[in-house]
């Protein structure tokens, strides 16, 4: 959420630990890391890669995981959306740079359950 209360949205690409929660990787400097620190509630709208058809909404509070802890879990966020790096060594040098954080989110709820 803003601090004025209003929620802020962002495009994001979102991965899923073998516990169930969204892994979400960022930059320390962007504002939904920002909002997350001040406000740790966090919603997701899942669309499949069509688009239109099925979809999902997930509610629940973010955790910051800030570098050097980080780092494992962008390893294990890359490997689940694109498989094995050629060069981790590049990619490490790279969320070091970048000033990376992973968004871990627990989820409370998720939907539809009905359908309209």
């Amino acid at each position: 959420m803003r601090a004025d209360g209003r929620p802020q949205l962002s495009p994001v690409v979102v991965a899923v630990d073998d516990d169930g929660r969204l892994l979400v990787s960022t930059r320390e400097t962007a504002i939904k890391a920002k909002n997350l620190a001040r406000d740790p509630r966090a919603s997701v709208c899942g669309l499949n890669d069509g688009f239109f058809g099925e979809w999902v909404q997930a509610e629940g509070n973010a955790e910051l995981i800030h570098l050097p802890d980080a780092m494992p879990l962008l390893e294990d966020y890359y490997r689940r959306i694109s498989g094995e790096h050629p060069d981790w060594q590049e990619y490490r040098e790279a969320m070091r740079r970048d000033k990376r954080l992973i968004i871990r989110v627990v989820v409370d709820r998720a939907g539809p359950s009905v359908s309209g």
